[in-house]
C-alpha cells in the first residue's frame, strides 16, 4: 500500500457525501470541516485519480461519469463501515452524539422546544441541532437524522414512527363572527373571508365531510378566497385572532386558543378534509440500526406529544 492510499480513501468517503449533499457547504457540514477544506480535499482527490470528478456550476455541484462511478463502486461498503461503528457506538452505556432534527416552525416552537431542556438534562451526552422550517427537507441529502413532519404516510424508503394524531380545525374570533355572521354551511364559506395557508393551488378550496347524523358521510368542496395567505399556522392564528376572518388551521396551534373562547370554532359538525394531515410522525431515512441517540429523542417525543392536542 502507497503512502498516498490512506488520504485517497478519507477523500473517496467525502466524494460519496458530496454526492449525496450536491452542496460543498452541506458536505462540510455533515462531516464537521470546512468548505475550504472539502474544496481541497476533492481537488487532491482529482489529482490522484488523474481525471475530474466533480462538475461545478454556480447553482449546483454535480459529479463527472468518473466520480459517479467511483460512488456507485464505494458508497456501499462506507455505507456498511459507518452502520458496523455506529452499532460498535450504541454498546456504550450512555447515549451520546449529535442528532439533527427538522421541524415545522409552528409545531416546532410551541410543542417540540418547550421539551428540549427536560430532554437534554436527562441526556447530557446527546446534542441536539432543531431546524425549523416549513419546507419539505430532503433528509439524506442535508444530513438530517430525523424529521418531524405532519404527514398523510411516510415514505416506503424511511422509518417512521407515530408520534400523535392531529386534526383540522376551522376556527374564527367572536368579533369576526359578531361582524359577519356565523356560516351554517360550508357553502356559506364562499362569501366570508377565509384566511389561506400557502399551498398551491389546495389553498384555493376546502373539503369537508358532516360528521354523525342522518347525513353522515356528506362531503363538500368550496371555493374559498381572503385577504391572507401564509405558509405558516402562527401567523393566520394571529390574524384570527385580530378578527380578520375565517382560518382552517391545523390543533396545535389552535387548540390552546379554545378554551378560554379567544378562537371558536366555526362548523363543528363538519370535520375539514384532505388539508393537513390526520398524524404527525417521526421519520428517518431507512437504515439497518436506528442510533441510541436518536432511538431516545424518538421516545422523548413520543411521550410528550402522544396526548395530542385537547381541545379543551
Amino acid at each position: 500500500m502507497t503512502a498516498l492510499a490512506v488520504p485517497v480513501f478519507s477523500d473517496l468517503h467525502l466524494l460519496t457525501v458530496l454526492a449525496q449533499t450536491r452542496s460543498y457547504t452541506q458536505a462540510a457540514r455533515r462531516l464537521g470541516i470546512s468548505k475550504a477544506s472539502v474544496s481541497m480535499r476533492i481537488a487532491e482527490l482529482e489529482r490522484a485519480a488523474g481525471v475530474p470528478l466533480v462538475r461545478r456550476t454556480t447553482r449546483s455541484v454535480g459529479l463527472t461519469e468518473a466520480g459517479q462511478q467511483l460512488v456507485d463502486d464505494t458508497q456501499g461498503a462506507f455505507s456498511r463501515i459507518e452502520q458496523s461503528f455506529a452499532s460498535i457506538k450504541d454498546l456504550a452505556g450512555t447515549p451520546r452524539g449529535l442528532v439533527r432534527v427538522t421541524a415545522p416552525v409552528a409545531l416546532g416552537r410551541q410543542h417540540v422546544a418547550p421539551t428540549l431542556a427536560a430532554f437534554l438534562r436527562n441526556y447530557p451526552e446527546i446534542r441536539l441541532e432543531l431546524d425549523l422550517t416549513d419546507r419539505f427537507v430532503n433528509l439524506s441529502q442535508e444530513g438530517f437524522d430525523l424529521a418531524v413532519r405532519h404527514a398523510p404516510a411516510p415514505p416506503d424508503t424511511h422509518v417512521a414512527w407515530v408520534l400523535c394524531p392531529s386534526r383540522s380545525l376551522l376556527v374564527a374570533s367572536s368579533d369576526y363572527l359578531r361582524r359577519h355572521g356565523t356560516p351554517a354551511h360550508p357553502n356559506e364559506l364562499g362569501s366570508h373571508q377565509c384566511l389561506l395557508y400557502l399551498r398551491g393551488s389546495a389553498a384555493q378550496s376546502w373539503a369537508f365531510e358532516r360528521e354523525g347524523g342522518r347525513k353522515g358521510g356528506e362531503s363538500v368542496i368550496v371555493a374559498v378566497n381572503g385577504p391572507l395567505r401564509a405558509n405558516n399556522s402562527e401567523v393566520l392564528r394571529e390574524a384570527v385572532l385580530g378578527g380578520l376572518g375565517i382560518g382552517l388551521l391545523p390543533d396545535f396551534s389552535a387548540a390552546a386558543y379554545l378554551a378560554p373562547r379567544q378562537l371558536l370554532r366555526v362548523l363543528p359538525q363538519w370535520q375539514p378534509r384532505g388539508f393537513f394531515a390526520e398524524r404527525i410522525y417521526a421519520i428517518r431515512p431507512w437504515s439497518p440500526q436506528v442510533p441510541r441517540a436518536v432511538q431516545c429523542f424518538v421516545d422523548h417525543l413520543r411521550k410528550s406529544l402522544g396526548a395530542g392536542f385537547p381541545l379543551g
